[in-house]
């Protein structure tokens, strides 16, 4: 958004892309829905508050059409998606204004929602990185790691994209659309079989 400072305590829905669009962090696969809901979202169930006073992950506001579905999907990550969930937590423990509320590393994107409270540390010359500033730190950091894999072709796209969450509703539906992200794959704007 023109003229608004993304280092603001705020909380920001963002997707990364593969360059390309290439398909290297794993695949959606199908899983047997005796197991529990909970165990196929995991932690996306457990209700969690942030800062801003916004909470969602409740099972009672996941679509019937996750609950009423025989088979679900969830996501496979491979090492190169390990290493991308593995920056995404580096994010928090690195910078202690950042929480990670939600996310999902899917096979060529990840979308997180990304909450910066400078009130979450206690250092007074502390600088508050802007957003763009986090996300080029998570690209460079997994970038250096895959390359030491000898996946010396993966890059990500140039920028990314991001959108400021104003309301507890739209913090709902956004978190919830991360958690079918991978229920959803094939329908999603992403999908590709590369």
């Amino acid at each position: 958004m023109k003229g608004y400072d993304y280092s603001r305590d705020n909380l920001y829905f963002v997707t990364i892309c593969v360059q390309k669009m290439r398909c290297c962090f794993g695949e959606v696969v199908e899983i047997d829905k005796e197991k529990t809901d909970r165990e196929v979202l995991g932690t996306a169930l457990e209700i969690t508050s942030t800062a801003r006073g916004l909470s969602v992950r409740n099972d009672s506001i996941i679509p019937d059409e996750f609950h009423n579905n025989p088979v679900s999907k969830i996501m496979n990550l491979n090492a190169f998606g390990l290493i991308v969930q593995d920056r995404l937590w580096w994010l928090e423990k690195q910078y202690p204004y950042v929480l990670i509320t939600n996310y999902v590393v899917m096979p060529n994107h990840v979308h997180a929602i990304i909450e910066i409270d400078s009130l979450k540390t206690t250092e007074k010359a502390l600088t508050i990185k802007s957003l763009s500033s986090l996300v080029g730190a998570f690209k460079t950091t997994s970038s250096k790691l895959i390359h030491e894999t000898g996946f010396l072709d993966f890059s990500w796209k140039r920028s990314f994209y991001d959108h400021i969450i104003r309301t507890p509703d739209a913090y709902e539906k956004i978190s919830n659309y991360i958690d079918l992200n991978p229920q959803n794959w094939s329908q999603d704007s992403f999908f590709s079989e590369i």
